[in-house]
């Protein structure tokens, strides 16, 4: 599915919702497949038992070269990508460590911003990874493996022992540009590092490819920090999808006849980022905080002030548990809550209640709780 309906995966994601499986999909007739995709489909074609050997021979291969892959409905597909509308419908995946521990920690920031970067933007990138390094809960810095801002991202998590992941424009087997290759292999072979793609092997690193891929960029990270970027570019393209995905966003202030500032100043103006102002101020908004011994921010005691006067004083902790818990597992459901927590399903039910209304969470049809990561404006 993901090879047949790569460039169009709301298509894929649509059929499988529809049928319940992707592999409900080769087992339809050639009218019922033209009952669901329109006779004159270009995929119309391409959905056949053929095409299903194919990918099994595939995956075979994968396997063999150390590959990884994940489809939409698989556990160990992102459950922060799985949000988005435009999802890959399968992640190729290079990595030393299994798909469900790549995804599993909960932080993963985005750090991205133009080729042609600066000494200025050069310094500040290695001062916010710098800063995250720092952070008792430090999360994975995902960018995309170009030249100048990533390929700094990427070097200084390497250099702090960050965990980084690169976005590729290229297939699995393939590393653009080129003398990135080390740094892709070192990423490959580094515990909770990796290398992810949703092109399949032998693709080419064509301009579309690098556009298609923030995305993945946006749609895998809580937040996406532009370092610097012209009034065009492709990291203007991933804070924009980031910001559609109700992600934060954050950019570096610069000069403003400085054209590798323009596109940064230009997002803060628009109030689409905030700007960056210190280090510290920036893993305050994210809810880190640096040093030996840091934590994530004590977002207790501002739980606990909020709801001193409306909740009874034995139920506080449980308000406070509640929504930890749902910051550590995004998605998690009301059921799993009162599961994991010894607390009954109403007073769950309350307490989500209280923090949906307050626009700190949402909860979707299927009762799933996931934070806010937005900050209000």
């Amino acid at each position: 599915m993901n090879r047949i309906f790569g460039f169009s995966p709301k298509t894929a994601l649509a059929i499988i919702s529809h049928l319940g499986s992707a592999a409900e999909a080769f087992r339809l007739s050639e009218k019922e497949l033209d009952d669901i995709l329109g006779p004159y489909s270009q995929h119309r074609r391409q959905i056949s038992i053929r095409a299903y050997d194919e990918a099994a021979e595939e995956l075979e291969r994968l396997a063999a070269g150390g590959i990884q892959f994940v489809g939409f409905t698989e556990d160990g597909y992102p459950d922060l990508l799985r949000e988005c509308e435009d999802a890959p419908v399968g992640l190729y995946i290079r990595s030393s460590t299994p798909a469900e521990e790549l995804f599993a920690p909960a932080r993963r920031i985005a750090v991205v911003g133009t080729r042609d970067i600066s000494p200025y933007g050069k310094e500040w990138c290695r001062r916010i990874v710098g800063g995250l390094a720092e952070c008792h809960e430090r999360p994975v810095i995902v960018s995309g493996l170009a030249m100048g801002t990533d390929i700094c991202a990427h070097t200084t998590a390497l250099e702090y022992g960050v965990p980084t992941i690169a976005v590729m424009a290229t297939g699995p087997d393939g590393t653009y540009p080129y003398r990135h290759r080390e740094y892709a292999e070192m990423m490959a072979g580094t515990p909770g590092c990796g290398l992810i793609t949703d092109y399949p092997p032998g693709t080419a690193p064509l301009a579309i490819h690098f556009l298609r891929r923030n995305r993945i960029i946006a749609g895998l990270s809580e937040a996406t920090i532009l370092v610097e970027s012209r009034i065009k570019g492709g990291g203007m393209m991933t804070c924009r999808l980031a910001f559609s995905y109700n992600r934060e966003v954050y950019a570096l202030p610069g000069r403003i006849d400085d054209l590798r500032s323009q596109g940064c100043n230009n997002l803060i103006r628009n109030k689409i980022a905030e700007p960056i102002e210190t280090v510290d101020s920036l893993m305050s908004n994210l809810g880190l905080r640096r040093g030996i011994g840091g934590k994530v921010k004590d977002a207790g005691r501002d739980l606990a002030e909020m709801y001193r006067d409306r909740l009874p004083p034995e139920k506080l902790p449980m308000m406070i548990e509640t929504a930890g818990l749902i910051r550590r597992c995004r998605g998690i459901t009301t059921d799993e809550i009162s599961s994991k927590l010894g607390i009954s399903y109403g007073t769950v039910a309350q307490l989500t209640g209280m923090l949906e209304t307050d626009g700190l969470i949402t909860i979707d049809l299927m009762r799933r709780c996931s934070i806010i990561v937005r900050k209000s404006r």
